[in-house]
């Protein structure tokens, strides 16, 4: 267990530190920060100073280092948009893109996982044929139409949410939540259903493919001999079997939903990470668009981990093949 977790967290590192890499790049090629902050009119003077005030007229290796440490401390400098620092602005709208991360994921799973079963356990069933098309659906439409198409019916047509914006958030220090007011709640729903019905189908179809393999293993055919009941054959072993895949993909399919939350914040103006990545781009604002890189990545690394632990604890062959190569 120690030699896998050690593995997997020196792998951790390295996929950091390489994208740390690709972060300070832009810093080197993408836009002049000097002539940024100091306008086309800054004299050869200025912008020597404030080069070297950066830290600018440093080696390659030198500033690469300072970015690193200054990286891990979770300081990324100023904003070249806003004029902050950049690590106050992702605190104030990461916990947004959170909520609405993981309101969509538990949407997914919660809707995802029975739809799947049942499209499994009734195949020829006139409800599991609409399920199947529904995920067609859900697969092949891209998520900035299917929120215009809710923000068509539900806001402009039926009035029933609203089409844009967070709502009222309750301050608990720097955290921010709309989950704890009704509004809050009435701003998510068509958001969180945007972003989570691509993952909604993608979870329907892989739970209908497992629970179709393991439903054919001989270890079902077994306890249908011993005269178990359906209901304990269905749900006390296939669907537990069906969700050790389910959960990795789900682990990695929700660090997706916090990366590429970008369109869906941008329809709904949602005033997450996202938003504010989109609005660094159009600004060529190089510190946030580092430091939302570095960020999603971190998010990406830690939630593989935790899913390979997981996984590690769940699938017995994992730790059989461990010893055996030890």
């Amino acid at each position: 267990m120690f030699a896998f977790i050690l593995r997997r967290l020196i792998q951790a590192v390295f996929v950091m530190v390489t994208v740390a890499l690709i972060a300070f790049m832009l810093f080197q090629y993408v836009g002049n920060p000097v002539l940024m902050m100091l306008g086309q009119d800054a004299t050869p003077d200025q912008v020597r100073e404030l080069r070297a005030a950066l830290g600018l007229d440093q080696s390659f290796v030198v500033q690469f280092g300072h970015f690193l440490v200054n990286a891990a401390q979770g300081e990324f400098g100023l904003s070249l948009r806003q004029g902050g620092k950049v690590s106050r602005l992702i605190a104030e709208r990461l916990p947004a893109t959170l909520e609405l991360s993981f309101v969509a994921a538990a949407m997914a799973l919660a809707v995802g996982v029975p739809m799947g079963v049942y499209a499994a356990l009734r195949r020829g069933n006139f409800l599991s044929q609409v399920f199947m098309s529904f995920s067609l659906l859900g697969v092949s439409l891209p998520s900035f139409l299917i929120g215009i198409l809710l923000i068509l019916v539900f806001a402009v047509w039926l009035g029933w949410f609203p089409s844009y914006g967070r709502g009222d958030v309750t301050q608990m220090g720097w955290w921010s939540s709309g989950l704890l007011t009704a509004q809050g709640w009435h701003h998510i729903v068509l958001p969180a259903v945007t972003l989570a019905i691509f993952q909604l189908t993608l979870i329907m179809r892989l739970v209908r493919a497992e629970m179709l393999e393991v439903l054919r293993t001989d270890y079902i055919k077994f306890a249908r001999a011993r005269g178990l009941s359906d209901r304990a054959i269905y749900f006390g072993h296939a669907l537990k079997n069906t969700l050790v895949p389910v959960m990795t993909i789900t682990g990695l399919q929700l660090g997706g939903l916090i990366a590429f939350a970008i369109i869906t914040e941008t329809v709904f103006q949602w005033p997450g990470m996202g938003l504010l990545f989109i609005q660094a781009v159009n600004f060529a604002d190089i510190p946030v668009m580092a430091a939302y890189l570095c960020l999603v990545s971190l998010i990406f690394v830690l939630i593989n981990l935790t899913v390979d632990l997981l996984y590690f604890v769940v699938d017995p062959r994992l730790r059989v093949d461990n010893r055996g190569h030890r």
